[in-house]
């Protein structure tokens, strides 16, 4: 048959090679040509405020006053987290901050 790829989105073999990408009549989705199935790599970049990479190991500045749900307590600009561990979620950030465990989203910290 094809050696075009089914789409990743809705699954149906309907794709066209357009320039540098497959598109997808059916539900309109676009990706680009070299990421063939098998050839993706899993590794998700996770970029902080000012779009600096983020990586395990690394401390970070909050950049905003953030409420800690189900408590009074906020979470000061400028406050520093050290050794911030990476973890898949909508919370992309693990560190501590005064002794206790907090999951973060990169969009609120920067790279210190």
């Amino acid at each position: 048959m094809s050696d075009l790829p089914d789409c990743p989105a809705c699954g149906k073999q309907n794709t066209y090679p357009d320039e540098a990408s497959f598109i997808c009549p059916d539900c309109a989705h676009e990706w680009p040509q070299h990421a063939i199935a098998g050839e993706e790599d899993d590794v998700t970049v996770v970029r902080d405020a000012n779009g600096n990479v983020l990586q395990d190991g690394d401390a970070v500045v909050i950049v905003k006053d953030l409420k800690l749900r189900g408590s009074s307590d906020v979470l000061k600009i400028g406050t520093k987290v050290r050794g911030i561990r990476l973890v898949d979620g909508d919370h992309d950030l693990e560190g501590r901050i005064d002794g206790v465990a907090m999951m973060l989203k990169s969009k609120f910290v920067k790279k210190a």
